[in-house]
């Protein structure tokens, strides 16, 4: 099997350090491990053999690493009836939504039709560690079946996927298991560790208890983003659906923030517990309207695009008591972790700012929440760098933010004018076949042109304070090829999903390591 080659050999290369232990072998062997095989010793894996035995159904993106295989479902009810029946799950679905994630959850795998890297799904899937695929174009969803590469499949048949290569097969896999605890490369990692302490931080991006607890268990050293529109998932959807759609300033629209705050204080006090005393960089609500109305959206919320429509700081400036509300959740999480004797250590993050003057107004209402009650504990309060207009204008914008942290998902379809629900799967896959782009945007940091941009907002941010700590929470602070640039740039920590934490702090290692030659 060439997972337990991969393994002898990391097995030998640690053993044979350890002979010698000296900081320059240990180096060595850290420079030599490939992030790959990280990656590949921390999920199921499909097996070869049984790989060539099933039929290929069809090939979309490899969102998520790993294997899986189970019955054929179409919706979070399904996967949620049938996990009940004792079987393992496959959902299949044209995309998902918050309003998916309980389903999404209990799971083994994620197909969709539409989405990309940086799609929920793709997200999502990656921060659980679930194996998936999306983008299948071809794909076609009927009530009782899916049609795909010319083949019928009816739900509740089992099928499989690799969501390393992307493919989609009929029948049951064969898995080998990840492997749980590996000695040697808990060595490494430390090695790593080691090699990168002072240089740059690795964070995780999370937004539950349990997700934060995986995450340290992983080596993450704080929460990079920490995106609270996913605590409005599952039975609180309809809390925001309320708050939405009421009149502002209503009374409907009190007592749905009041619910609200309540249970959003409830997971920001896990979150910041389980990471205490450790940085929990708190994003506030950043979804497109669509992600949380649905179909049944009305006609005045409907958008031609909704992820550059109402969302982030502008819908918060619409609505001003929803930060508000979010602020004052937060600041209740504080005293409820500090209440328990531990040390809460916890940021706020303004998203999808523009123009430094949203950031002024925005940050006015929240230091009013935090000034209102009596607490030492005073948060930071910072900015995504996600638009293009903020990263050109970062050197106004740092006057007005304590840190920045650049949100590449969305740079990254900024800057391009990519859509990233739907380039991915039409036109990218032609653009690395014809040499237009020598790599996935969306998986690996457009040095030329994104790139550029985060170097000119760093040297503009820090021209004004050079203090100013500066983070990456897209999906590229798990990207080797990214952080290594990133690295370079001067950020101070990269932030990705819990399952990628121990490949992001060898690639930063291994950065630190190639920038001392």
């Amino acid at each position: 099997m060439e997972n337990e080659k991969t393994l002898d050999w990391l097995i030998d290369l640690v053993e044979n350090a350890k002979s010698i232990n000296t900081e320059e072998v240990k180096r060595n062997a850290v420079a030599l491990v490939p992030t790959s095989l990280v990656e590949s010793l921390m999920h199921n894996a499909a097996s070869a053999e049984s790989s060539k035995e099933l039929k290929l159904l069809g090939t979309g993106i490899p969102a998520s690493p790993g294997a899986a295989t189970g019955v054929l479902c179409f919706s979070s009810d399904s996967v949620l009836d049938a996990i009940d029946e004792g079987q393992k799950v496959i959902l299949v679905c044209h995309e998902t939504s918050p309003a998916d994630e309980i389903g999404m959850r209990m799971a083994e795998g994620i197909v969709t039709v539409r989405g990309g890297m940086a799609s929920h799904a793709a997200v999502v899937a990656r921060g659980w560690g679930i194996p998936a695929v999306v983008g299948v174009s071809d794909l076609e969803i009927s009530e009782t079946e899916i049609k795909i590469g010319g083949n019928v499949v009816e739900e509740g048949a089992c099928i499989s996927l690799d969501g390393s290569t992307g493919e989609v097969f009929s029948g049951e896999m064969e898995l080998q298991e990840s492997s749980e605890e590996i000695s040697e490369l808990k060595t490494i990692l430390e090695w790593a560790d080691e090699i990168r302490l002072g240089h740059i931080k690795v964070r995780a991006n999370s937004d539950t208890g349990e997700d934060t607890e995986r995450a340290l268990s992983f080596g993450a050293e704080g929460i990079g983003l920490c995106r609270t529109e996913h605590m409005f998932m599952g039975d609180r959807l309809p809390l925001i659906q309320r708050f939405i759609l009421a009149g502002d300033g209503s009374e409907e629209e009190k007592e749905s923030l009041e619910e609200l705050m309540i249970a959003q204080r409830s997971d920001l006090s896990d979150v910041i517990s389980a990471m205490a005393p450790n940085p929990v960089t708190v994003r506030l609500l950043d979804a497109p309207l669509h992600e949380f109305l649905g179909e049944e959206t009305p006609d005045e919320w409907l958008e031609h695009n909704p992820m550059l429509g109402t969302r982030g700081v502008r819908l918060a400036i619409l609505r001003e008591q929803l930060y508000r509300m979010q602020t004052r959740a937060l600041i209740g999480a504080l005293l409820d972790v500090k209440g328990i004797g531990k040390e809460p250590n916890a940021d706020i993050m303004i998203p999808l700012v523009s123009e430094v003057s949203e950031l002024n107004l925005v940050r006015s209402w929240v230091e009013e929440e935090v000034e209102s009650v009596e607490i030492e504990l005073r948060p930071s309060i910072g900015t995504m760098i996600e638009t293009p207009r903020a990263a050109i204008t970062a050197e106004e914008i740092a006057k007005s933010a304590d840190f920045f942290s650049f949100g590449t998902n969305d740079l990254t379809q900024l800057v391009f004018g990519f859509s990233r629900d739907d380039i991915e799967s039409r036109v990218i896959g032609m653009y690395l076949d014809e040499g237009i782009l020598s790599a996935n945007p969306f998986e690996t940091l457009d040095f030329q042109g994104v790139g550029h941009v985060i170097k000119h907002a760093i040297e503009k941010g820090r021209k004004i304070n050079p203090e100013l700590e500066i983070g990456v929470c897209g999906e590229h602070g798990g990207d080797p090829e990214s952080i290594r640039f990133l690295f370079e740039a001067g950020v101070d920590y990269v932030s990705c999903s819990p399952f990628r934490v121990p490949i992001a702090r060898l690639a930063a290692a291994q950065a630190v390591l190639s920038s001392l030659k």
